[in-house]
């Protein structure tokens, strides 16, 4: 998410500092974590190209970096309620990882159809809000005082306008004034 631009600063000043110019960060091992299919850098008013070229992979300095992958799904080794629940839990992580690569939806040159998977939707559906909000907060009003009820529920949205109509929905659910504190 850093611009590479600040890689390449901090390669400049070990250099300057440790008076070397051979390999970037003069042979210091740095590591960077992270997930470069979800979160570009954010360049105001850049182009596609501009965000792109911003990023770690873009840099001088990439030539010189060894990749390393994460290969066990961490996530996977808690489930183990049952065979089945097992096996759709892979399906779905191997599912999400061909999203990220770029492998569902055929060529992608920014924009792409990606065909969701008919157990992942809310069909025959008037209402597939509240039906997504009562799948993730079952009776959330006689539940929501209890101290782990919202623990392990989420809802993800795509953008801040999403959320913010699942948070008004939500909110109207329960009875009373609004109150900011």
């Amino acid at each position: 998410m850093i611009h590479n631009r600040a890689f390449e600063a901090l390669d400049r000043t070990l250099k300057d500092v440790l008076n070397c110019n051979t390999l970037p960060f003069d042979s210091k091992v740095i590591a960077f974590g992270g997930d470069f299919r979800q979160i570009l850098p954010v360049v105001q008013n850049g182009s596609k190209q501009d965000i792109v070229n911003s990023s770690l992979s873009s840099s001088y300095t990439w030539s010189e970096c060894k990749v390393l992958r994460l290969t066990k799904n961490m996530r996977l080794q808690l489930v183990s309620d049952s065979s089945y629940n097992m096996e759709q839990t892979k399906l779905f992580a191997q599912w999400l990882l061909d999203l990220g690569e770029g492998k569902v939806g055929g060529t992608n040159d920014g924009e792409a159809v990606i065909e969701i998977p008919d157990d992942l939707l809310i069909k025959d559906s008037l209402d597939p809000g509240s039906d997504l909000i009562n799948f993730v907060y079952p009776s959330v009003l006689s539940n929501y005082r209890q101290p782990n009820f919202f623990e392990k529920r989420a809802l993800l949205a795509p953008t801040n306008e999403v959320v913010q109509e699942i948070n008004d929905r939500l909110l109207s659910i329960f009875l009373g004034n609004e109150r900011n504190i």
